[in-house]
């Protein structure tokens, strides 16, 4: 929920933990009401700019690089060689141009279901959208869940869920249908990765859930991976992923740390700190109970 701007303050209260977050607004830049939702775009006095959908922030210039970066590194230096990589969501672009660092990687889909969110990160963040024009890029405006209905099985290597919360348009992308239809798209050793929200707020229901319905769909090994990402509720997010006939916590490290590309938050020691996890997590994910 946001509140009207008060003061040149930008304010996303989030009722259910009785928490907020602020940040100081020089001036609004735009917006737009696609068919999905209401995208707006302010400049702010410390954080650059900022993306805000349907009253939830999204994405800023300052602290982007924590979630595209782990939303993308993980996954793909934890598949054995990935070379066919679907972006489920991700319309800002920020995991696409992250997936595209990667030498290997042949063909990458992003899958949005809304045009709009493209457009505005194409107007505001450039620095984003910087590989879209890559030849192994292919940027699709569509249905995610139908388009991997439809994919042929075993075509993908990786699958990036870079969803917004679980409600309205991207609710569908946390079912275990969904789950199901990934995994019949993934090759052997395939890895599913799936933006999972808060730990703080969240491992013991939407966390927990998403590994008990990832082992139904078909997983062999499933891993949460914890980081900082000051923007959303509680400052401290993560994603989860499974493997679909490997293990999801095995990652190839000398890779990692002799990557050819620039990172800001990833290396190969961010991935191996994210192994391990809090107590707290370690008792809330505990699916023996």
């Amino acid at each position: 929920m946001t509140q009207p701007l008060q003061n040149g303050w930008f304010t996303e209260v989030f009722d259910q933990q009785g928490s907020a977050f602020s940040l100081k607004i020089t001036e609004k830049l735009d917006s737009v009401k696609s068919d999905f939702q209401t995208i707006d775009i302010y400049q702010t006095e410390t954080f650059g700019k900022l993306m805000v959908i349907d009253g939830c922030t999204m994405v800023s210039t300052r602290e982007n690089f924590v979630y595209h970066e782990m939303m993308s590194h993980v996954a793909l230096f934890a598949h054995p060689a990935p070379k066919r990589v679907a972006i489920i969501g991700g319309g800002d672009c920020g995991t696409l141009r992250e997936v595209l660092k990667h030498d290997g990687v042949e063909q990458a889909w992003q899958i949005d279901i809304d045009e709009q969110v493209t457009r505005m990160a194409e107007k505001h963040f450039p620095e984003l959208c910087e590989s879209n024009n890559d030849p192994r890029a292919n940027i699709l405006f569509d249905d995610g869940i139908k388009w991997i209905n439809d994919c042929e099985p075993e075509s993908l290597d990786v699958i990036i869920i870079d969803s917004t919360d679980p409600v309205g348009p991207a609710e569908g992308l946390f079912a275990v249908e969904f789950y199901q239809d990934c995994f019949k798209a993934l090759a052997p050793e395939g890895i599913v990765v799936q933006q999972s929200e808060s730990p703080l707020y969240h491992s013991k229901s939407i966390i927990r859930k998403i590994h008990i319905d990832m082992a139904e769909a078909g997983a062999t090994s499933s891993h949460t991976m914890p980081f900082p990402q000051v923007i959303y509720p509680s400052g401290w997010w993560s994603c989860t992923l499974a493997s679909k006939g490997g293990d999801a916590t095995s990652f190839r490290i000398e890779d990692a740390a002799n990557k050819s590309f620039r990172t800001e938050y990833y290396n190969a020691e961010m991935h191996a700190a994210g192994l391990a996890l809090p107590e707290f997590m370690r008792r809330d994910l505990e699916l023996g109970d």
